[in-house]
């Protein structure tokens, strides 16, 4: 059941309860069933969460797989929610979180824009606080703590956009139990995917 008092959110932050029906879920749920997920491996550590990219290539290093048929329909539906065209998402990611999987805190790839999520099969929560570059945020030798908070309700969706996307990082406490995102992203003008190593992970 959608809140009557909406979270304290960044700018450029939207979200919405129930976007998805229970019947959306279920269909999206069956396709993901039969996706080749991949591990995913940062910095030389590999992620408790499983990954499978679609769309244009994450960098030179990770090729993708075109878009699927099934995820078709919904990125038309999710960029008539965000008010973008459906062309500029040119990238999607699932996610699959097992118990026990979190994700640090980070700021997406440079190279992308907006970012557009959803949440299937159980909730979690997101964390935000503003983001301080590494070398600063070592100098300063201030402990960072989360500035807003929200739970990310099974058939919710996101927006990362403006200064939420830009001037602030998330990160997504260990899940208790089994859950799936999958994200849209459009690229920021001017720029290409190909040959960087920075993060997509939402």
């Amino acid at each position: 059941m959608p809140s009557l008092f909406p979270p304290d959110l960044p700018p450029g932050f939207r979200y919405e309860d129930a976007f998805l029906t229970p019947d959306d879920e279920a269909a999206l749920l069956v396709h993901i069933g039969d996706v080749a997920f991949a591990a995913f491996e940062m910095r030389g550590v590999v992620a408790r969460r499983r990954v499978a990219f679609f769309g244009q290539a994450y960098d030179a290093t990770r090729p993708s797989a075109p878009m699927p048929d099934f995820l078709q329909p919904l990125r038309h539906r999710v960029a008539g929610w965000a008010g973008v065209d459906a062309e500029a998402l040119v990238m999607a990611l699932i996610n699959e979180y097992p118990p026990g999987a979190p994700i640090g805190w980070h700021r997406d790839a440079p190279q992308y824009d907006i970012v557009i999520g959803l949440s299937l099969g159980s909730r979690c929560r997101m964390r935000l606080r503003p983001y301080v570059a590494p070398g600063a945020a070592v100098a300063s030798g201030a402990r960072r703590t989360t500035t807003h908070e929200l739970v990310l309700e099974p058939r919710s969706i996101y927006l990362l956009s403006g200064a939420a996307r830009s001037a602030f990082e998330h990160s997504i406490p260990a899940v208790e139990t089994l859950r799936y995102s999958i994200t849209f992203r459009s690229l920021r003008a001017g720029r290409s995917v190909g040959g960087s190593r920075a993060s997509a992970r939402g």
